[in-house]
């Protein structure tokens, strides 16, 4: 579990500084990181396959994002209205289905 804690704060600062136009040149972005120049390559490409627009920009000499884009990793409390509500419960609402578990 720590492994995969240590490597969600590498996605979420790699995010960071694309955001920034500052990630540098990938051998550069690995010491910032403290990993290797492989573990950049291997994010950046992780990255990409979920849908990240991410390229490399020559001029700046950095990675950057090619379209605004938001990225979000953990669990959120979302609160629903009451059509999500009957969707995810299969028609029922919440307020019904507390009524029939009182019976």
């Amino acid at each position: 579990m720590a492994k995969l804690t240590q490597q969600i704060a590498v996605l979420e600062r790699i995010d960071q500084l694309i955001r920034l136009k500052a990630t540098g040149r990938p051998k550069q972005l690995a010491e910032r990181l403290e990993v290797s120049e492989a573990t950049v390559f291997r994010m950046i490409e992780t990255m990409k396959e979920l849908n990240a627009p991410i390229c490399y920009d020559l001029t700046r000499q950095s990675y950057v994002y090619t379209e605004t884009t938001n990225f979000k990793c953990g669990f959120y409390v979302e609160e629903l209205d009451e059509i999500s509500e009957r969707n995810l419960s299969g028609g029922c609402g919440f307020g019904n289905m507390k009524r029939l578990l009182k019976f």
